[in-house]
């Protein structure tokens, strides 16, 4: 009898299109899964390539301000995503960056956790969420602070949840390790490469992409073009975007949420592609090395596997430029050191590096560790 699988997901909503959207899509491309999530707002969307698409949900998906907010609902994503009933699954397959793990499952049921991160707000980013909210300050913020320590608890019991772990990179499998003492299996996320359009010639611009949220640092990506007035293109939306078209001077442009073939375009187009988080992947990283564009992005986290640096590559073999520190010096800096090598760029060869993380590659090896863990799990019970 063919096994039951089910694929979890935090919340299908129109801004969430990253990476980790990007392996719900391949892993259903290739398993017939039932899929579930807290909300969902995109299988009504013509559009997406979920529409019409029977997705399980909870509760939160007839709360006001679900579609654009369901952050504002942190307190209860606990709660709801326990209330999915899986019982009928053999297999339960999680993407995670925040609750999905927490599934309950049964002992007969295997579950296998792709994490694309341990919940950022509870972890690495508890003092930024506290300064850079109104939730952070006075008696309101003790209390926050003392959700915040209950969600860590949680996050942590419900690691043992999980049977598998597997991390999108070695980064966040040493954050997996440090907050939940579980090893993890990397497996990078798919890119797909032969979408992304390749053009040798560069213009006199650089990019940015990215949520305008503030531990993107895109704030200090504006502040450093501001002094070193290079032409630069900004595309995204987020609560910062007031603050951005503020402090931004006449060699920026701001342009908001665009669509992907227009994204697309400015990535395979610009000279360089200027990103300043630390992120656990950084899928724009590769997606714009696909387009054969080097980088210049802040030297932690998933940046320090998916960037070639030219000062420390053979020739012709780097694919962008890492910058030590999160400061508008060192940014300055970075730019000035990356316009000295400009001719020692191959869009060729940048673009093959980014091959290495396809989508062929992931599945590949996410259908190999399914069925190996699966062998596993069958072995096991039949030892009990």
């Amino acid at each position: 009898m063919p096994l039951k699988y089910a694929l979890v997901h935090e919340w299908f909503t129109p801004e969430a299109k990253g990476g980790s959207e990007l392996v719900v899509r391949e892993i259903l491309n290739h398993i017939d899964a039932d899929l579930y999530a807290l909300i969902d707002f995109e299988s009504n969307n013509p559009q997406s390539y979920l529409y019409k698409r029977q997705i399980g949900t909870t509760f939160l998906q007839n709360f006001p301000y679900a579609l654009h907010g369901i952050q504002n609902y942190l307190p209860l994503l606990p709660l709801a995503i326990e209330q999915l009933d899986l019982r009928q699954y053999d297999v339960i397959l999680s993407s995670s960056h925040a609750v999905a793990k927490g599934v309950l499952t049964t002992p007969d049921q295997l579950h296998i956790c792709y994490c694309h991160s341990p919940m950022r707000y509870a972890w690495e980013l508890t003092f930024d969420y506290l300064q850079h909210s109104h939730l952070g300050r006075g008696v309101v913020g003790w209390g926050t602070r003392y959700l915040l320590h209950c969600l860590r608890q949680w996050d942590v019991l419900t690691a043992n949840r999980v049977d598998y772990f597997i991390a999108n990179s070695q980064y966040t499998a040493r954050r997996i390790w440090r907050c939940y003492r579980r090893e993890a299996t990397v497996i990078y996320p798919p890119v797909s490469i032969e979408s992304f359009p390749f053009f040798p010639q560069k213009e006199d611009f650089y990019l940015t992409v990215s949520r305008l949220v503030s531990y993107k640092q895109v704030s200090l990506i504006v502040r450093a073009f501001n002094e070193l007035q290079r032409p630069l293109v900004v595309i995204g939306t987020g609560p910062e975007m007031k603050k951005i078209r503020k402090i931004a001077k006449s060699n920026i442009k701001i342009m908001g949420w665009q669509p992907d073939d227009v994204v697309k375009k400015y990535m395979a187009n610009a000279k360089g592609f200027v990103y300043a988080a630390c992120e656990d992947f950084g899928i724009a990283l590769v997606e714009a090395q696909a387009c054969g564009t080097p980088v210049i992005a802040y030297g932690a986290g998933g940046a320090l596997e998916t960037v070639r640096d030219i000062r420390s590559s053979p020739a012709f073999t780097g694919t962008g430029l890492l910058f030590e520190a999160q400061t508008q010096t060192a940014l300055v800096e970075a730019v000035k050191a990356f316009e000295a090598c400009q001719g020692k760029f191959c869009g060729e060869y940048t673009r093959s590096h980014a091959a290495k993380f396809n989508a062929q590659i992931f599945t590949q090896s996410y259908l190999e560790f399914l069925n190996s863990s699966t062998k596993k799990k069958t072995v096991s019970q039949l030892m009990v």
